[in-house]
């Protein structure tokens, strides 16, 4: 059965996706599949690595073959694109990696020279041999869905008590284009995100005539702001300008009724003061100010520089004067900024330790439980001897920051009592939800991040949080791979691995300049791409560790400096293999992540590789740029290696903390899995579920 290309996708491609798991809305026919037919549905989802289970085998066995056709395309469609088997590879030595391994650099270096001084349209003569068969790869099991299910996934973006991927954001649009009104008797009575808010609302507007919830919705000056962003498909975490369209009559009358409703109207938007000029330019309030008067009014206060006193201005003059009990007595109305404020407070004057300490206990239950982990894991790890804070800083790039850890030492008496008040009050609050009753939390769930924030996210085969560690499979070689296509003109990437040893000393890179050592092999530097292109990389794990290399980097960059959200398609990842010369250079089953690569930047670090304990650390974020006169990893040596060292220092809340908080109070936790009621574990797909951790668990 081929698999048939659309454009748009079907509720069972993004069921197959986000779930694992395949609807069968379709009705049992009365002249229902052959086993050869259903045996060939069930080999093509073995050619990319997964197998049916008994409950979807039986579901499909019922269908007519038009019907098992198209729940073969979708299936198919999804995962091939999930994987990338939807493209076509073809580095430039076929026969890699023994091709690279036997050639001598004399003549690797001529090759590239030749095919340099062609501009890339000419590549060594080379046959292809015939390969061993591939003997390895985990089937991944593919299961029955239904339709309560799929909805569910709608429920569980829209009450993310986080920001959400860019895939999500495209989901959440989805489920609102696709079922237009129908969707009303679906929306959740509270939007906990301000910037799912936005989104949800934006796409109502567009795709609906249900438009009497958003008044509700939106509470604040900067929420109005935030729509009108998302419906001029910005970003909606407004760290980047946006440029706003043109709005209907009908949508500018929207947007300045809900913003005259709002209270300290003024002092909210002067916080945004630029794009909010910018806004007004768009809405003309002037032509409403009878109708919209407060909105009016507001506008002409930011367009005559009126001084407005902030609650941040008066905040800071008290910090400024050390003013301790004047600060308290202002962000206690504000919970949520004496929370982020907290550690400063209690550095601020030692003689009002206690009465910041009891401040804060009275306002923790109005702090959001995002908020309350990070302040728990905050002071719970706050005196230990770390050599930098890092930080990841909200935006559509994810970078990482890092400062060195100057922060003068605090009581270790006071740490705890914060980290009590936190626990206590969290506690608290998961045992108003559901009982869990007995619950089994994986160990292995420590070296996964709570996912506090995910705007920045690629869409990928699996995602995780940036920082989370996964265990590398028992097989000795790590296949890093890119594919991409030109953009407007010839586009040259780049991949690489840079190889570090236990102290973050470089030791040496795997790139188009040095195709190998350290028992690494780079299968040939391509510079063009008009009908796609791919490069791949041989990481042996035993011959590095003999050599002492313990993280390997594994590193994209745009060569001619084209960002990638430039290129209609580019996406990189990492298979492991037990034998490199096995099976096809690029095999499907084989893929362990595999992320697209879109981000406004031009250099991309999706993974690191701790070879020492095994584990591969998710890193899926970009550095600035490369130096413009040295266009090679050498020349941004020290970006790469405070990024490493940054991500594998990096420490925040872990999903096991989170999760043994709600069994605690919801439950009681065992250490047998077969007696637990509830499992949490990394076999089951806990730390990959976020939209539900968000959803269900970071609930506010």
């Amino acid at each position: 059965m081929a698999v048939e290309i659309n454009t748009i996708e079907s509720d069972n491609e993004i069921c197959v996706r986000r779930c694992q798991k395949v609807l069968i809305d379709f009705p049992a026919s009365s002249r229902a599949v052959e086993n050869t037919e259903l045996a060939s549905f069930v080999k093509n989802l073995e050619s990319v690595g997964y197998t049916p289970s008994e409950d979807l085998i039986k579901a499909c066995s019922t269908l007519s073959l038009a019907d098992l056709t198209t729940v073969n395309n979708d299936v198919m469609q999804s995962l091939h694109k999930a994987v990338g088997a939807d493209r076509d590879f073809k580095p430039m030595y076929p026969n890699f990696p023994e091709q690279v391994m036997n050639m001598s650099d004399a003549q690797l270096f001529w090759n590239a020279l030749l095919h340099y001084w062609r501009d890339g349209h000419l590549l060594p003569a080379s046959q292809k041999q015939p390969r061993p068969s591939l003997n390895e790869g985990k089937l991944k099991p593919l299961n029955l869905g239904l339709r309560e299910e799929f909805d569910d996934i709608f429920t569980q973006l829209s009450t993310a008590n986080t920001s959400i991927s860019s895939q999500d954001q495209e989901d959440l649009v989805w489920f609102v284009r696709h079922y237009g009104n129908a969707i009303g008797p679906m929306l959740p009575a509270e939007v906990p995100n301000r910037e799912v808010k936005a989104r949800l609302c934006a796409s109502l507007i567009e795709f609906t005539t249900i438009t009497e919830r958003i008044p509700l919705l939106c509470n604040t000056a900067t929420d109005v702001l935030r729509l009108a962003v998302a419906m001029s498909n910005g970003d909606v975490s407004l760290a980047e300008p946006v440029k706003f369209r043109q709005f209907k009559r009908s949508e500018r009358k929207v947007l300045l009724s809900i913003l005259d409703g709002q209270n300290n109207m003024a002092e909210d938007m002067i916080r945004w003061k630029g794009r909010w000029i910018r806004l007004g330019e768009r809405l003309h309030p002037g032509e409403y100010k009878k109708r919209y008067a407060n909105a009016a009014q507001s506008f002409h206060i930011l367009r005559n520089n009126t001084v407005v006193d902030t609650f941040n201005g008066r905040v800071e003059k008290a910090l400024e004067s050390k003013d301790a009990n004047q600060v308290i007595g202002l962000v206690k109305s504000r919970p949520g900024d004496f929370a982020r404020r907290l550690d400063h407070l209690l550095r601020l004057d030692k003689k009002t330790t206690d009465s910041v300490l009891r401040s804060f206990g009275e306002v923790a239950v109005k702090v959001s439980t995002p908020v309350l982990l990070q302040v728990m894991h905050h002071f719970a790890c706050r005196n230990s001897v770390q050599e930098l804070r890092v930080f990841l800083p909200k935006g559509q790039i994810a970078k990482a920051q890092a400062v060195a850890n100057s922060l003068p030492e605090l009581h270790s008496a006071v740490c705890q009592s914060v980290k009590t008040i936190c626990t206590q009050t969290l506690k608290q609050r998961f045992s108003q939800l559901a009982p869990l009753g007995k619950c089994y939390i994986d160990p292995e769930l420590k070296n996964y991040l709570v996912p506090f924030s995910q705007r920045s996210a690629a869409k990928s085969l699996r995602t995780v949080t940036r920082g989370s560690r996964l265990p590398l499979p028992k097989a000795d070689t790590l296949r890093f791979f890119i594919w991409w296509k030109n953009g407007l003109e010839r586009t040259d990437l780049d991949l690489s691995a840079v190889l570090f040893d236990k102290d973050f000393c470089f030791l040496d890179a795997i790139t188009y300049y040095n195709l190998k050592n350290f028992g690494g092999h780079h299968s040939g530097d391509i510079v063009d791409a008009p009908e796609g292109a791919s490069e791949f990389i041989d990481i042996s794990q035993e011959k590095c560790l003999q050599r002492g290399v313990r993280y390997v980097v594994m590193a994209l960059k745009s060569y001619t400096n084209q960002p990638y959200c430039d290129l209609p398609e580019c996406f990189a990842g990492w298979m492991s293999r037990k034998l490199a010369a096995s099976g096809e250079i690029y095999e499907p089953k084989t893929v362990q992540d595999k992320l697209d690569v879109g981000a406004n930047t031009k250099i991309a670090i999706p993974a690191l590789f701790d070879l020492e304990k095994g584990d591969v650390i998710w890193a899926d974020i970009a550095l600035t740029k490369w130096p413009f006169w040295y266009n090679t990893v050498a020349a941004n040596l020290w970006g790469i290696q405070l990024m490493l060292k940054s991500m594998v220092q990096l420490s925040k809340a872990n999903l096991y903390d989170l999760l043994k908080l709600h069994a605690e109070a919801r439950g009681q936790v065992v250490d047998d899995k077969a007696e637990a009621e509830t499992v949490f574990s990394v076999t089951s797909g806990t730390p990959f579920d976020l939209p539900k951790i968000a959803s269900e668990f970071l609930r506010t």
